[in-house]
């Protein structure tokens, strides 16, 4: 039984968002003070990551638990209304999230996911791996350039 009326329930809902989300927000302001400019929400490619570097092909995902299924085997017993219809809405989430990370990779981009207790509690460190993945991919960029002009 759920704790909630349908009516709150259906107000809880909405409120939720798909973009712009604390974690997001606490990534993205965390990279940008680092001296980062990345594109957000990019439609250039299926997924639309969080915040991409396009120009290196690195993708980066902030995932909530609740939508994206972290710990799911444990968690899914907490479901105690609605069951099948959030088994199936997180299960394909889940499903989902591995089949954007697979296509992008086979399109050579490098993605990156974070679940948003990262964010919050090892900030620093997401940022460092962001970091260094696009430091890494220019000094290959540049590498290739420099290959393809000798």
């Amino acid at each position: 039984m759920d704790k909630y009326s349908q009516e709150k329930r259906s107000e809880v809902m909405r409120s939720v968002k798909s973009k712009d989300t604390d974690i997001e927000l606490q990534l993205r302001r965390a990279l940008w003070a680092k001296g980062l400019r990345y594109q957000k929400n990019y439609r250039g490619v299926r997924g639309k990551p969080d915040i991409a570097f396009p120009f290196l092909k690195i993708a980066v995902f902030c995932d909530s638990e609740f939508w994206h299924g972290y710990d799911w085997e444990n968690r899914k017993n907490d479901f105690k209304s609605n069951r099948e219809f959030w088994f199936r809405k997180i299960e394909r989430n889940i499903e989902r999230d591995k089949e954007i990370t697979s296509q992008l990779q086979e399109k050579g981009w490098t993605v990156i996911r974070f679940w948003g207790r990262e964010i919050h509690s090892n900030l620093e460190s997401c940022v460092a791996a962001v970091y260094q993945c696009v430091q890494d991919k220019k000094v290959l960029k540049k590498a290739r350039k420099s290959y393809d002009t000798d």
